[in-house]
């Protein structure tokens, strides 16, 4: 267990403000994990990767970072295979090991910044996946008591960029690891316009895991700007999800808008179609604003403030709500909470 005081967060968040934090603590260990917890309690704030967070004003309580590496397979019936990983590790090198053995399953989700232990508490995805499409288990240490638990998929409650780790039990634990099950044999999504174009692109009639991979590491390299080269946490905004009787009256005010229809009879929409019909793609003040490309990824080009993208983003969603009725919620964690 490492401790730093009086450091600048903006080497450990994809946004790169110049906040600062009182006191940052790395974790490599579980034990380091139970022994934090029992000295600090439910004082931590949680930090992964730092790619799903905005933070606005210097943070004073202790910031826990996890950096617990490490992958092993526990289950291998010759089909099947379980793979628990570290909650420090990243998730896309996490991602490209799996593909690179020949495990399938999370191919759609690679060079989605962040570490194991954030992706099932915002249960990322993408290109027609989901994390919880895998997630067997995951391990965790609660702050309170030091103890730790074990949680199985049944349990987490995952949505739509949701699970019980956004809600009940949010500030209250420390992912410490989590285990994927993943197939030799998985079938292969490849039903994504872009995916697809992708691929003819390149006249490739019978995909593999690896073409898949690389076809999505290509796409959102051309749509998303490198948090390396522009401060961002990839998508600010969920797309909407609303009823079928709630989309018909947002149809009457956005003629055109594109819409996916789901199982459950709710409607989910592009946050993006919306931002962009406002105005909203490109624009640009001083040192943050919208990406030229992707009108979902609010961006910071350097020496800005994190308040002013809260800001901005705010000024976003007003602008929607008030010409189309639609509420945009933002899937970024925002520090302090609003």
């Amino acid at each position: 267990m490492q401790h730093h005081y009086d450091v600048s967060l903006a080497p450990y968040t994809t946004f790169h403000f110049d906040e600062s934090a009182r006191h940052v603590i790395d974790v490599a260990t579980v034990d380091d994990v139970v022994h934090a917890c029992k000295e600090y309690g439910s004082s931590l704030l949680v930090l992964g990767g730092g790619s799903n967070i905005l933070v606005t004003s210097a943070i004073e309580r202790p910031v826990l970072r996890t950096v617990i590496r490490g992958r092993a397979i526990t289950m291998d019936d010759g089909n099947a295979v379980d793979v628990t990983f570290g909650a420090g590790e990243s998730w896309h090198d996490a991602v490209e090991w799996l593909v690179t053995n020949g495990l399938g399953g999370l191919e759609n989700l690679a060079l989605i910044p962040g570490t194991v232990g954030a992706a099932p508490i915002q249960n990322i995805g993408a290109y027609g996946t989901e994390q919880e499409r895998c997630f067997r288990y995951l391990e965790y240490v609660d702050m309170a008591t030091g103890r730790k638990v074990v949680m199985h998929h049944a349990d987490c409650a995952f949505g739509y960029r949701d699970s019980v780790f956004k809600n009940d039990l949010r500030g209250t634990i420390v992912i410490t690891s989590v285990t994927y099950r993943l197939h030799r044999h998985a079938p292969l999504d490849t039903s994504y316009a872009d995916v697809q174009h992708w691929l003819q692109e390149r006249e490739i009639s019978d995909p593999g895991r690896k073409d898949v991979f690389d076809a999505i590491i290509d796409i959102r390299r051309n749509k998303l700007p490198d948090p390396e080269d522009v401060g961002n946490a990839g998508s600010f905004f969920k797309n909407p999800v609303v009823t079928g009787e709630e989309f018909q009256r947002i149809q009457s005010r956005a003629s055109g808008v594109p819409s996916w229809h789901m199982a459950d009879g709710r409607v989910k929409m592009p946050a993006a179609w919306f931002i962009d019909q406002c105005g909203w793609k490109g624009y640009a003040d001083g040192a943050i604003g919208v990406h030229h490309k992707q009108a979902l990824v609010l961006v910071h080009t350097g020496g800005g403030k994190g308040r002013q993208i809260l800001e901005l983003a705010r000024r976003i969603a007003s602008s929607v709500f008030d010409r189309y009725g639609v509420h945009l919620e933002p899937e970024v964690q925002i520090w302090p909470p609003n």
